[in-house]
């Protein structure tokens, strides 16, 4: 059972109330201390499912009143170890959300860790002009072993899940941050990946379908599809879930970096036929993890605190689902006649 400990800053006067506002949450724990400047420390210890409904409750409550602050600190034991008992049912703070405790970190702390890896920093560029030479060269060298390694340190799973749960909240701010990121990502990848095969292309070894690794990353069917819906899926949970997200950041790498990286190197070396396949394969990879990104957000109850704010989410939600199906049936159709084009074609 994942712990959290809340700490909350009130007027000493408050301090009852606050209590008592806390006590129907049936916390595990609840203490205070008695600062000299007349304010109180209230602490607040409870199951990490619980956390989102008693942060919603003081915020509604206190948000406006002078000095205040809330802290929300991860635990990570608590001796003795607390007696948990399963909690009935709340009522929802508006109409559609749900009904239960939601079985993962509240959406403050979602928040905070996905705004985080949405911002376009120096670290990501270089961590993406890394993954895109590590990848490039272990195509060019037919060494899936070193792609893999370039997927490693791939930063794709942040600024997608991002957006997604931007999409999902209808936030603007970090919709636009996520969607630059990414872009600047993708772009700067595809550039260097261009860049470098240009330059291959003129060596005595140049790109062609004769490198296994390149020609399976070249390569688009309906089965790519179910793979980037799952990976998209599992970055969701790992995020909602608070379960380290390295390992799933190289299963949406898996999907993103190497079509892409591939779709550079094709490009830059005049393989048409290739290059299309790859940059179908990316793009399709690229709506499907999104796609189910959105959905298992909504399928884990992410939803704003108030009720005008709902209303604007449901709407971008919907509106999310709408387009990203929308992009995915396309490049479905498209995939099948790149599919035909490529059977009927003449050889590179």
């Amino acid at each position: 059972m994942a712990l959290r400990l809340i700490e909350m800053v009130c007027p000493e006067p408050k301090r009852l109330e606050v209590e008592q506002l806390v006590q129907a949450h049936q916390p595990l724990g609840l203490w205070h201390d008695q600062f000299l400047d007349g304010q109180v420390l209230v602490r607040i210890l409870l199951p990490a499912e619980q956390a989102e409904s008693v942060l919603d409750d003081l915020e509604s409550n206190y948000a406006g009143m002078e000095g205040f602050r809330i802290l929300l600190i991860p635990v990570q034991a608590a001796i003795p170890r607390p007696d948990y008992t399963e909690e009935p049912a709340k009522e929802a703070p508006f109409e559609g959300a749900p009904k239960h405790l939601p079985t993962r970190i509240s959406r403050h702390e979602l928040y905070a860790d996905i705004s985080a890896s949405a911002k376009l920093t120096r670290v990501y560029i270089a961590m993406i002009l890394l993954s895109t030479m590590v990848a490039a060269i272990g195509m060019w060298r037919d060494n899936l072993a070193v792609v893999i390694g370039a997927m490693v340190i791939a930063p794709l799973l942040g600024p997608n899940m991002a957006f997604a749960f931007a999409s999902t909240l209808g936030d603007g701010k970090l919709a636009r941050s996520a969607a630059k990121t990414n872009l600047a990502g993708v772009a700067f990848s595809l550039g260097v990946s261009i860049a470098i095969g240009i330059m291959l292309s003129l060596g005595p070894s140049p790109i062609g379908p004769g490198i296994h690794v390149l020609a399976q990353r070249s390569e688009v069917c309906l089965a790519d599809v179910a793979l980037a819906l799952a990976a998209g899926s599992a970055g969701a949970l790992a995020f909602t879930t608070g379960i380290s997200t390295a390992l799933v950041g190289v299963m949406v790498a898996v999907a993103l970096l190497p079509p892409l990286v591939a779709f550079g190197l094709t490009l830059g070396a005049a393989r048409w036929g290739m290059a299309l396949s790859a940059g179908l394969l990316f793009a399709t990879n690229l709506v499907c993890v999104n796609l189910a990104a959105v959905t298992t957000f909504l399928f884990q109850g992410i939803h704003p605190r108030t009720w005008w704010k709902a209303d604007k989410a449901r709407k971008a939600s919907r509106n999310a689902l709408i387009i990203w199906v929308s992009l995915l049936l396309t490049l479905v159709a498209l995939i099948i006649l790149a599919q035909h084009w490529l059977r009927t074609a003449p050889g590179p």
